[in-house]
């Protein structure tokens, strides 16, 4: 059985790496820690992990990215995978998207640039224990 998984998209090598060890540093190995660097390489990314056998349960993703914005890149992995947990974390977010993300593709939180270490790890704590365990 493969261990449950968080994806982390962002076009910022920087904020890529500093959520992934802030999520190890608290969750340690409870979890296994993707990255993506935009949309694409992200949809790519999840159905390769989904074919693997993994259970992606949150996907925390930038919302102005090259290409797609991050609304529109959760809304399609909404369609595919409407399970996987989703929240975007920006400083420059539309406040309409927002919106619309919340109602069109579930989006579970979002939060602004630079987040707030306990906000960021008690926002996912909340949004990850409402995911059933892949086991299940």
């Amino acid at each position: 059985m493969r261990q449950d998984t968080i994806v982390i998209v962002d076009d910022e090598a920087i904020i890529q790496l500093s959520l992934k060890r802030e999520l190890q540093n608290f969750f340690r190995d409870t979890f296994s820690y993707e990255t993506a660097s935009s949309a694409v390489e992200a949809e790519d990314l999840i159905e390769d992990l989904v074919a693997e056998g993994a259970s992606v349960i949150l996907i925390i993703s930038d919302w102005l990215m090259p290409g797609i914005r991050g609304d529109e890149f959760l809304r399609r992995v909404h369609l595919r995978h409407p399970d996987i947990k989703t929240m975007i974390i920006s400083g420059h977010a539309d406040a309409v998207a927002i919106q619309k993300a919340r109602e069109d593709s579930a989006l579970g939180a979002y939060l602004s640039k630079p987040w707030k270490r306990v906000e960021l790890l008690d926002t996912i704590t909340k949004l990850i224990a409402s995911t059933p365990p892949s086991g299940l």
